[in-house]
């Protein structure tokens, strides 16, 4: 039988601990997909969704997937064969985004940077004078990095904006209207205190009317799964059976993060990463991430010289059941990924998190 524990501490780059409420939720009676109850419900979230995204779109509502399923969708509505997809690559998921477009079929022009450093806006608006989209991560988690979407937003031209928020919704500004964002995709189970399961999705009405009308995805397709938020007339059209007691969950994890005040929660991210970082740096420890661009719900460090990075890991989750997180590709062994995001963005995550890290990296 496999061992069942009772928590860990989950100071990854996700998932992170859960609020209460929306573990508690969890626990709801199961409705129908079609019951009034979970539509009032369903309502509510795609409101929720709504202040956090920063936007008034119609079309934004909980996809029944993870934040992978989210970019797939992104992309499978905006691109087909031949479209030029510029996107711009400074960690992993920007990477991922090349491929996930390439299957799609479109000519995808990479712009590629030093892992670490935040997107180049000019260089990126300038790879390519009429792509039919362009792409970025506003909050590389691989990396730890944040790069300014607003700018891409205001120098898009005729393209549509494609952002990846799956580090930076529920923690950090995002303003999906006042930065040009016509499609968005995130993830739970990071600054939003959900499990993993739900990609909040918006799509503008500006990208809604030069969508793919066909696309390769039944499941993503957002013409199909507009109709099923009411998007269009008000009128529900069955699209498949939404998983109910996830959407629950967020529902209420929304409804707690506003409830302390949206302002107030992203401060609270904002002061929990500057103190990681600065207690990493007065550890002796070097960050990796560009001063000035670095992640506050994400950050990466150095691991120190001589210090055996999956031994440090391993003996954080035996003697703390704590959980922190390796680097990505080449930085694998060479960089921890430390999260502070949704209920353990606060002072004591910081220093558990400092004192636990400074006994391994001396006995592991």
């Amino acid at each position: 039988m496999p061992h069942i524990l009772t928590s860990r501490f989950l100071f990854g780059p996700g998932p992170s601990n859960c609020y209460p409420e929306s573990m508690a939720a969890l626990a709801y009676p199961v409705l129908g997909h079609l019951d009034p109850v979970f539509i009032e419900r369903l309502d509510h979230t795609c409101e929720g969704l709504r202040t956090v995204w920063g936007t008034s779109n119609a079309r934004t509502l909980p996809l029944s997937a993870t934040g992978s399923g989210g970019m797939e969708a992104a992309f499978v509505n905006t691109v087909s064969d031949g479209d030029v997809a510029v996107i711009a690559v400074n960690g992993l998921f920007g990477a991922r985004m090349c491929e996930v477009a390439r299957r799609c079929g479109a000519t995808v022009v990479r712009v590629d940077h030093e892992w670490g450093q935040p997107v180049d806006a000019d260089r990126v608006l300038s790879a390519h004078p009429n792509p039919k989209v362009i792409a970025a991560v506003h909050a590389e988690t691989s990396v730890g990095v944040i790069s300014e979407i607003a700018a891409l937003g205001a120098g898009k031209g005729d393209a549509l904006l494609i952002t990846d928020a799956v580090t930076s919704i529920g923690g950090l500004e995002l303003l999906a209207d006042d930065w040009g964002i016509d499609v968005g995709y995130a993830g739970t189970q990071k600054c939003l205190g959900v499990p993993p399961g739900l990609s909040p999705f918006t799509v503008s009405d500006r990208a809604f009317e030069r969508r793919v009308k066909d696309p390769r995805s039944w499941y993503l397709d957002i013409g199909l799964l507009g109709g099923y938020v009411g998007a269009a007339s008000g009128a529900r059209t069955y699209h498949h059976t939404a998983p109910v007691t996830m959407i629950a969950g967020l529902e209420a994890a929304l409804d707690r993060i506003l409830a302390e005040g949206l302002d107030v929660v992203q401060a609270r991210h904002r002061a929990a990463g500057a103190a990681l970082q600065n207690g990493l740096q007065e550890m002796g420890l070097e960050l990796f991430a560009a001063e000035g661009s670095r992640l506050p719900s994400l950050t990466t460090v150095k691991v120190p010289d001589g210090v055996n990075s999956a031994a440090v890991r391993a003996y954080l989750l035996e003697n703390f059941s704590m959980e922190i997180g390796s680097g990505v590709g080449e930085f694998a062994d060479t960089v921890w990924r430390i999260g502070m995001m949704g209920p353990n963005a606060n002072s004591a995550s910081v220093t558990l998190v400092l004192g636990a890290l400074k006994e391994a990296i001396a006995k592991a």
